[in-house]
Protein backbone atom coordinates (compact mmCIF):
# COMPACT_ATOMS: atom_id res chain seq x y z
CA UNK A 1 0.00 0.00 0.00
CA UNK A 2 1.01 3.54 -0.56
CA UNK A 3 1.53 6.07 2.42
CA UNK A 4 -0.66 9.00 2.29
CA UNK A 5 -1.29 11.93 3.73
CA UNK A 6 -4.44 13.92 5.39
CA UNK A 7 -4.23 17.74 6.37
CA UNK A 8 -7.37 18.20 8.91
CA UNK A 9 -8.72 21.43 10.09
CA UNK A 10 -6.98 23.47 7.71
CA UNK A 11 -8.70 26.39 9.56
CA UNK A 12 -6.72 25.74 12.42
CA UNK A 13 -3.03 25.42 11.22
CA UNK A 14 -0.67 28.36 12.38
CA UNK A 15 0.58 29.97 9.65
CA UNK A 16 3.14 32.05 11.69
CA UNK A 17 3.30 36.03 11.28
CA UNK A 18 1.21 38.10 8.53
CA UNK A 19 4.02 39.83 6.51
CA UNK A 20 3.78 42.60 3.77
CA UNK A 21 2.64 41.34 0.14
CA UNK A 22 4.73 42.39 -2.35
CA UNK A 23 2.57 42.40 -5.24
CA UNK A 24 -0.10 44.53 -3.37
CA UNK A 25 -0.98 47.54 -4.74
CA UNK A 26 -3.96 48.01 -3.10
CA UNK A 27 -5.03 48.25 0.56
CA UNK A 28 -2.11 47.37 3.31
CA UNK A 29 -2.27 43.57 2.56
CA UNK A 30 -0.51 40.99 4.94
CA UNK A 31 -0.02 37.23 4.47
CA UNK A 32 1.25 33.92 5.89
CA UNK A 33 1.88 30.47 4.13
CA UNK A 34 2.93 27.16 5.41
CA UNK A 35 4.33 24.11 3.02
CA UNK A 36 2.11 20.89 4.02
CA UNK A 37 3.69 18.71 1.31
CA UNK A 38 6.33 18.61 -1.80
CA UNK A 39 6.90 15.68 -4.45
CA UNK A 40 10.50 14.62 -4.56
CA UNK A 41 10.81 15.81 -7.57
CA UNK A 42 9.75 19.45 -6.39
CA UNK A 43 7.05 19.80 -8.87
CA UNK A 44 4.01 19.20 -6.83
CA UNK A 45 3.69 21.65 -3.40
CA UNK A 46 0.55 21.37 -1.07
CA UNK A 47 0.61 24.14 1.30
CA UNK A 48 -2.22 26.77 3.12
CA UNK A 49 -1.58 30.41 2.48
CA UNK A 50 -3.91 33.73 3.98
CA UNK A 51 -4.36 37.17 3.35
CA UNK A 52 -5.96 40.21 4.85
CA UNK A 53 -8.40 42.53 2.52
CA UNK A 54 -7.20 44.53 -0.43
CA UNK A 55 -6.11 44.15 -3.92
CA UNK A 56 -3.04 42.25 -5.76
CA UNK A 57 -1.52 41.10 -8.90
CA UNK A 58 -0.70 37.44 -9.88
CA UNK A 59 0.61 34.92 -12.70
CA UNK A 60 1.07 31.48 -13.44
CA UNK A 61 4.19 31.55 -15.60
CA UNK A 62 5.80 28.53 -13.98
CA UNK A 63 2.98 26.79 -12.23
CA UNK A 64 -0.62 25.99 -12.48
CA UNK A 65 -2.78 26.07 -9.25
CA UNK A 66 -5.77 24.91 -7.71
CA UNK A 67 -7.03 26.69 -4.73
CA UNK A 68 -9.72 25.14 -2.26
CA UNK A 69 -11.28 28.14 -0.57
CA UNK A 70 -10.84 27.60 3.22
CA UNK A 71 -12.64 31.09 4.36
CA UNK A 72 -13.00 34.26 2.92
CA UNK A 73 -14.16 35.67 -0.16
CA UNK A 74 -12.33 36.80 -3.34
CA UNK A 75 -12.70 38.05 -6.71
CA UNK A 76 -10.33 36.58 -9.59
CA UNK A 77 -10.11 39.94 -12.01
CA UNK A 78 -8.33 37.73 -15.93
CA UNK A 79 -6.50 39.38 -18.33
CA UNK A 80 -9.34 38.91 -20.06
CA UNK A 81 -11.32 41.06 -18.32
CA UNK A 82 -13.44 38.31 -16.97
CA UNK A 83 -14.17 38.78 -13.32
CA UNK A 84 -14.85 35.18 -10.50
CA UNK A 85 -16.42 35.38 -7.19
CA UNK A 86 -15.23 32.78 -5.13
CA UNK A 87 -15.87 31.61 -1.74
CA UNK A 88 -15.51 29.57 1.20
CA UNK A 89 -16.19 25.86 0.03
CA UNK A 90 -15.49 26.76 -3.36
CA UNK A 91 -12.76 25.26 -5.74
CA UNK A 92 -10.51 27.52 -8.63
CA UNK A 93 -8.11 26.39 -11.12
CA UNK A 94 -5.56 29.16 -12.52
CA UNK A 95 -4.17 27.45 -15.18
CA UNK A 96 -0.45 27.71 -16.34
CA UNK A 97 0.05 31.30 -17.94
CA UNK A 98 -2.83 33.18 -16.28
CA UNK A 99 -2.47 36.18 -15.68
CA UNK A 100 -5.02 38.85 -13.52
CA UNK A 101 -5.14 40.24 -9.98
CA UNK A 102 -7.16 39.10 -6.79
CA UNK A 103 -9.57 40.71 -4.60
CA UNK A 104 -9.26 39.83 -1.18
CA UNK A 105 -12.94 40.95 0.25
CA UNK A 106 -12.27 39.50 3.90
CA UNK A 107 -9.32 37.94 5.33
CA UNK A 108 -9.06 34.54 3.52
CA UNK A 109 -7.27 31.22 3.97
CA UNK A 110 -6.85 29.16 0.99
CA UNK A 111 -5.19 25.30 0.44
CA UNK A 112 -3.54 25.15 -2.51
CA UNK A 113 -1.81 22.58 -5.21
CA UNK A 114 1.03 24.40 -7.27
CA UNK A 115 2.35 22.49 -10.38
CA UNK A 116 5.14 23.49 -11.64
CA UNK A 117 5.76 23.12 -15.19
CA UNK A 118 8.86 20.75 -16.00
Amino acid sequence: MIDFLTFAHLADIDLGELSPKPTSFEGDQREAARDLWASEDGRVEIGVWECTPGRFTASRDNNSEICHIVSGRVSLHGADGRVQEVGPGELLVLPLGWKGEWTIHEHTRKLYVLHHKG
